[in-house]
């Protein structure tokens, strides 16, 4: 079984035609989105899906709509169980927009802080003040998504209840491998962040997984059954906490 935790759907060149294919062979999939106005379009299409759940997100890379899509943000907020992506992004391109992200991610935290809901979280050079945030607005159910971070702070994430989502871009660098290496299996989900992540030169979609899901199998000394199985289980415990 394929679990892709975050994927954005709506950006590939016929999301539709993925959205059919995941839906064919079976993979679950939580379709994220870029701003509240995504949402709004994809929701339609995305709500009758037996496998596909939507997100519901406010990019830090786009912190220029954030101001003008917020209040679509909470108007759609209980349409769906799951947030994102969100986040913060204090790499070369988002630092000049360091503030209006802190100020957009924190409004986000204090609108789900009380509610059931599973965040995928962007923390790319912003890893600490992330967690720090997550922590400070009580958010129990959070998965960061392609950890790039200090490794050092991979088992305070871990000792705060969050999860680590491995896409194919992380087991073909360096210090992806590192950072793999040092999350245990039961705090491990797999994404594939489509369609902004190539592998061997090609777009990836959920389907391509399999290799994820191969590297962890030689990684952790497992069969990949055994992965799988992992996989499933952190995912219906984190989703259990939401029912």
């Amino acid at each position: 079984m394929i679990i892709d935790t975050h994927c954005h759907i709506d950006l590939y060149d016929n999301p539709e035609k993925i959205l059919s294919e995941c839906e064919r062979i079976g993979i679950s999939v939580i379709a994220m989105t870029n701003l509240p106005s995504h949402f709004e379009v994809g929701y339609p299409f995305l709500r009758m899906a037996k496998k596909t759940r939507i997100s519901l997100g406010l990019h830090p890379l786009l912190a220029e709509n954030h101001k003008s899509e917020f209040n679509s943000f909470l108007r759609n907020l209980d349409k769906t169980s799951y947030i994102g992506e969100v986040g913060l992004d204090f790499s070369r391109e988002g630092i000049r927009t360091k503030e209006i992200q802190i100020d957009s991610f924190e409004k986000v935290l204090q609108n789900v802080s009380n509610k059931k809901k599973i965040l995928s979280i962007h923390s790319r050079r912003a890893e600490k003040e992330v967690l720090e945030l997550l922590v400070k607005y009580k958010i129990s159910n959070a998965v960061f998504h392609w950890y790039s971070g200090p490794i050092h702070l991979i088992n305070k994430i871990i000792d705060a209840g969050y999860y680590f989502s491995i896409n194919p871009s992380m087991i073909d660098s360096a210090n992806g491998r590192t950072i793999i290496s040092k999350i245990p299996i039961d705090k491990m989900l797999t994404e594939s962040d489509g369609p902004f992540v190539k592998f061997n030169q090609k777009t990836v979609h959920p389907w391509d997984l399999t290799v994820v899901l191969n590297y962890i199998s030689t990684s952790k000394q497992l069969n990949v059954n055994e992965v799988e199985m992992h996989i499933q289980t952190n995912f219906y415990n984190l989703i259990s906490r939401i029912k």
